[in-house]
């Protein structure tokens, strides 16, 4: 029912997924992400337990293969279930049960993992994968979304489109980003077009935020007077002066 990617930036140490499916509210049910841990998105009959105990295991040292192998070993529905999952050093790894609806599959490699199920084909997971490694220089963000926009011109879902979230963790144990498009004729092209917005206007003030290690100080001068505007006034135009 869903094609998402789970993935880990070398460069940076950030986390994230990205995930889309023809149901509501995708960015409630999947992705799970927790900084300077791991990444996983949990699928096709979703057992949201599997993505919490295999966080908690990758918090206590095991890897993200390890971490997916052991809460797999005690799920009895495992063959109804697709997950995708990475830790905190780029292991990554994937599970497809055999009782998913076909078209399903996905493809493991350093720092990523991409997965789907009730796809139009192949080509949905393999262009999300070629797409990510495409270009490393860019943040982990934009590639993700790349991913998910690829594995959306490919076909994506067989049933059609209705919701899509992007969700990526850095240093911080709040969301560096954590966009959601709950229903929606063409959700990944809607998440697309609120990143944009969210890029002028929402990032500069997330980084602006209190963080662990630094005093908390006066949110930015600039992003201040940018966010007294109403949303049309703002940088990207976006939003409703409502």
């Amino acid at each position: 029912m869903t094609f998402s990617i789970v993935a880990h930036c070398p460069r940076t140490g950030q986390l994230g997924v990205a995930v889309s499916t023809a149901v509501p509210a995708v960015g409630a049910m999947c992705p799970y992400v927790k900084a300077g841990v791991g990444a996983v998105s949990t699928q096709s009959w979703v057992n949201p337990y599997l993505a919490i105990e295999a966080l908690d295991l990758m918090q206590q040292g095991r890897s993200g293969p390890d971490a997916l192998a052991a809460v797999l070993e005690r799920d009895s529905a495992k063959d109804l279930r697709q997950i995708g999952v990475v830790d905190a050093q780029g292991r990554a790894a994937s599970w497809s049960g055999e009782s998913c609806t076909p078209w399903y599959g996905h493809i493991i490699d350093r720092h990523f993992a991409v997965q789907g199920n009730m796809l139009v084909g192949e080509a949905t997971i393999s262009t999300m994968a070629a797409a990510f490694r495409s270009d490393e220089a860019l943040d982990l963000a934009e590639r993700v979304l790349l991913a998910l926009e690829a594995g959306q011109a490919a076909g994506g879902d067989k049933r059609g489109r209705q919701s899509a979230s992007l969700k990526v963790y850095a240093g911080e144990d709040y969301a560096l980003w954590d966009l959601r498009v709950d229903e929606h004729a063409y959700p990944v092209a809607e998440l697309r077009r609120v990143f944009e917005i969210a890029r002028l206007q929402l990032l500069p003030f997330v980084e602006g935020m209190p963080k662990r290690s630094a005093e908390a100080g006066a949110l930015p001068e600039a992003v201040s007077e940018m966010l007294l505007k109403s949303p049309p006034e703002r940088p990207g135009g976006g939003g409703s002066a409502l």
